[in-house]
């Protein structure tokens, strides 16, 4: 079985056992949930499993985190898009590549939206962002570019289905961005964004996303 299809199916297991275990527990709307290490404990994976599963699920409405007092339920029959996914993934033998390519459509539409924004392309976290890639003790993440870039759109629903796409896409978004040529390429695009420059913004980022795809298909 290929290993991004193992990572999504995994991922959708832990949804489901997540699901499984508020229904067993019968926890209500406004209860709050068990912590992360009872969680992982219960379902027998790792807590940081168990995070990114809660992270989804808050981006998705069904679950709200307060500061200082913990998780709480939400109302999952307002939300179904996790089970349109998983439907989708599981039974569809193209699906990978084309939650890929879905992912991919909210990643291109950001950079242009931020291109063709004076205002977007002036923001202090772009120049942050160039100040991490030339500093080496810094960690700067491919997920954080792309996370940010969808940000700063300001388009809450786009960033919901983004995250999800990204993990059912088994993309390697968890990755420091460290070699010189992949350093180099994220330069030029945040470059080209703050220039205004869609087109050469939207190159430069197919040129990034071949070599980030090409590192997943060759874990296939």
């Amino acid at each position: 079985m290929q290993n991004s299809q193992s990572s999504s199916k995994r991922f959708l297991d832990i949804i489901g056992e997540l699901q499984s275990l508020i229904s067993e527990q019968k926890i209500e709307y406004g209860d709050r949930l068990p912590s992360e290490r009872h969680l992982a404990e219960k379902l027998q994976v790792s807590r940081t499993a168990v995070r990114e599963a809660l992270r989804s699920m808050e981006l998705l409405g069904l679950i709200e985190t307060r500061r200082g007092e913990g998780t709480f339920l939400s109302d999952f029959k307002k939300h179904q898009l996790v089970e349109v996914l998983s439907t989708f993934i599981m039974q569809q033998a193209r699906s990978i590549q084309d939650v890929v390519e879905t992912r991919m459509i909210h990643e291109r539409a950001a950079i242009t939206t931020i291109t063709e924004n004076e205002e977007l392309r002036m923001l202090p976290v772009w120049i942050g962002m160039q100040s991490k890639l030339r500093d080496r003790e810094s960690v700067f993440w491919r997920e954080d570019m792309v996370r940010e870039t969808i940000v700063a759109t300001e388009n809450r629903l786009s960033l919901k289905i983004w995250f999800l796409l990204k993990q059912y896409s088994g993309v390697s978004f968890d990755v420091a961005i460290e070699a010189d040529e992949e350093i180099a390429i994220v330069h030029e695009l945040l470059d080209d964004m703050m220039a205004g420059n869609t087109e050469k913004a939207l190159i430069c980022y197919e040129k990034w996303m071949n070599q980030v795809e090409g590192e997943r298909r060759e874990t296939e």
